[in-house]
């Protein structure tokens, strides 16, 4: 299952999205969307689980939680239009 994140503190890295992921479950990649002309962390990342039961587990326990001092905002992703 593909995961959006998003109201991501601008300051968190990818290695610390998939250490809280992975505690629900196999975590196959984390990419946080940064600006093309910057570099910096637009404040949402994409998740990959390969178990969509895990998956489900991580959105309910962390949608709305804080998560370095943000309240996460985390859902299954909607495919591209």
């Amino acid at each position: 299952m593909n995961i959006y994140i998003g109201n991501l503190s601008y300051g968190v890295k990818e290695n610390e999205l998939h250490d809280a992921l992975e505690a629900f479950g196999a975590v196959e990649s984390v990419k946080i969307i940064t600006d093309r002309e910057t570099g910096r962390s637009k404040g949402f990342a994409f998740a990959e689980m390969p178990d969509d039961e895990a998956a489900k587990r991580a959105i309910d326990e962390l949608a709305g939680k804080e998560f370095a001092g943000r309240t996460l905002v985390i859902k299954e992703a909607r495919p591209r239009a």
